[in-house]
């Protein structure tokens, strides 16, 4: 039993959820600081109110429908949404397209990594190459029977 902990511990899987977890803590605190303090101070100013949450109630008896915190929530979601797509995804989609139109043009950057596709491309290449070079018939010393060396 021990054994089988030990594998589960030592896969590369786990490490890379751990290390996951982490930085996805860390990217959180960052979205978040920009999204508390960049965007909801402008919405608030835009919107003349500084909180949602405590707006928008209606008590039906005993009961608060608070339908300013469920827009809150909303609008909360939404401005993630947009920077991270905006500050993160997309920049790094344009730095990649721009990579891939480089390599499709047979112009790498020198700072580029090699990917799996570049080395597989690099040993088709050599593979093409030895099957149509016409193959070196062996020299024969005259006289000899004997391939010359």
């Amino acid at each position: 039993m021990l054994k089988g902990f030990k594998e589960f511990i030592l896969r590369g899987n786990v490490i890379d959820l751990a290390v996951a977890v982490v930085i996805g803590a860390a990217f959180t605190a960052v979205v978040n600081s920009i999204v508390n303090n960049i965007f909801n101070p402008l919405i608030g100013a835009l919107f003349n109110a500084d909180d949602f949450t405590n707006s928008l109630n209606v008590t039906i008896g005993d009961a608060t429908i608070k339908f300013g915190a469920v827009f809150a929530a909303i609008i909360q979601f939404l401005i993630i949404a947009v920077v991270v797509y905006f500050v993160f995804v997309y920049p790094i989609n344009l730095a990649k397209n721009r990579a891939q139109k480089l390599r499709n043009q047979g112009v790498v950057e020198p700072e580029a990594p090699v990917t799996e596709l570049d080395v597989l491309s690099e040993i088709r290449d050599l593979l093409q190459t030895q099957r149509t070079a016409p193959a070196a018939a062996p020299e024969i010393a005259p006289g000899s029977g004997k391939h010359a060396e």
